[in-house]
């Protein structure tokens, strides 16, 4: 059976891509080498699928440190109040959160998965699970793909492979290559919100606190401030985790770069100082490691008193005015040597990608062979935290999906 087009690819990009060509009346065929749809999407948000940020477009595009202009006309075009409309329309009631982050009111990614698979069956677009070798060109234009078993014939295709990201969904870079075949660059893949690996055992000793309003700065070897957040930060076995950890990996560049927290972001010193005279004078006759138990995590307590050279028997008493000083810088500047990003196999995204000089940033279509477009994380674009990587794939898609529905033979 000939069709119009091709999409390579069920995640998010590839499903809302093929939705989006098949509104325009092409007849469209969409190839998943996973023996199921969204594989990826029903783990992201912890399984609840941060759909978007209820933001502007041009919020979204402040939230993307990776070549951001290139989503200019995509962006504006579809933006997140579109995906918001979408999903409503389709059976899945969303609610906004913290920080804009947009979720199904079901707090299930599975309902979100179930949207997009009832609009693709009411613009009749056929799935079918095949592993593409190859895209098939003719007279200098896409002709179709060839999996291992037949050679199917189209005049456009949409690849939407993904990164390669937590690969036992499927990302395993397949994309790259079809895309590498014919003629595109890429730029070499790593991990984007990735945890972090730190110098020492300090985080290893209070693996599994969650700190939740936490000033946090990522600086250079020479000291330069690379980011900037505040929120939540989780210290784990190998060193640092949690949404502003994510956020800040995506800024690492080369060594010796370090995390600073202000652990008390709400005092300035002033008023730190006169909170630990008090905690002080309360707990007088206690030894310090209990005297700081309102001020500190306990399981902070044994790691900032080994930091200042205090041992935790020390009478609260005798705790004295330059010590008091020490504690307050610490504690307005925790410093966390950084030794390495986790694998990219742990990364949420993945950054690099198709290049985007060789992509028409209007309509996703390929600079280099006609009838190919990218939608989605095998484009070297990358967000933060915070349903942004996803509003890229949507945008993207519609980008694709809209033009390849067009596209003329």
């Amino acid at each position: 059976m000939n069709y119009d087009g091709i999409v390579i690819g069920g995640g998010p990009a590839g499903m809302f891509a093929a939705i989006t060509a098949a509104r325009q009346g092409q007849k469209v065929l969409l190839l998943e080498k996973n023996d199921r749809l969204g594989k990826k999407l029903l783990i992201t948000g912890k399984g609840r699928c941060n759909v978007t940020n209820d933001c502007t477009a041009e919020e979204i595009l402040q939230n993307v440190p990776r070549n951001g202009r290139f989503l200019y006309s995509a962006m504006n075009a579809f933006p997140p109040v579109r995906i918001q409309e979408f999903f409503e329309e389709n059976g899945c009631p969303l609610k906004t959160e913290r920080g804009n982050r947009v979720f199904p009111v079901s707090d299930r990614s599975q309902s979100v998965l179930e949207a997009l698979q009832k609009a693709m069956r009411q613009s009749k677009v056929d799935v079918r699970t095949a592993k593409v070798k190859e895209i098939v060109q003719k007279d200098g234009r896409v002709a179709g793909v060839r999996t291992g078993e037949e050679t199917i014939h189209a005049g456009w295709v949409i690849l939407a492979t993904g990164g390669v990201s937590y690969p036992v969904t499927g990302s395993t870079g397949d994309g790259y290559e079809m895309a590498k075949s014919v003629g595109h660059t890429i730029i070499p893949a790593e991990g984007s919100l990735v945890p972090l690996e730190t110098e020492g055992t300090d985080c290893q000793q209070m693996q599994g606190l969650s700190l939740r309003n936490v000033g946090v700065k990522l600086l250079n070897a020479k000291g330069k401030v690379l980011y900037k957040d505040f929120g939540e930060l989780l210290f784990t076995h190998f060193g640092v985790s949690g949404p502003t950890v994510l956020s800040a990996s995506t800024h690492l560049k080369g060594e010796g770069c370090r995390l600073v927290l202000d652990l008390k972001p709400a005092l300035d010193e002033g008023k730190l100082d006169a909170r630990i005279l008090r905690d002080l004078e309360m707990y007088k006759n206690r030894s310090m490691e209990n005297a700081l138990t309102d001020l500190l995590p306990r399981t902070m307590i044994p790691v900032v008193l080994q930091r200042l050279n205090i041992q935790p028997e020390l009478q609260a008493n005798s705790f004295n005015k330059q010590q008091r000083r020490a504690l307050v810088e610490l504690l307005k500047g925790f410093s966390i040597g950084i030794t390495q990003k986790r694998p990219v196999a742990e990364a949420i995204i993945t950054s690099g990608g198709v290049k985007v000089s060789e992509i028409d940033p209007k309509t996703m279509e390929s600079k280099i062979l006609p009838g190919l477009y990218f939608a989605g994380e095998i484009i070297d674009c990358d967000a933060y935290t915070g349903g942004f990587n996803l509003q890229i794939a949507w945008s993207t898609a519609h980008a694709a999906g809209m033009a390849a529905g067009k596209n003329e033979d």
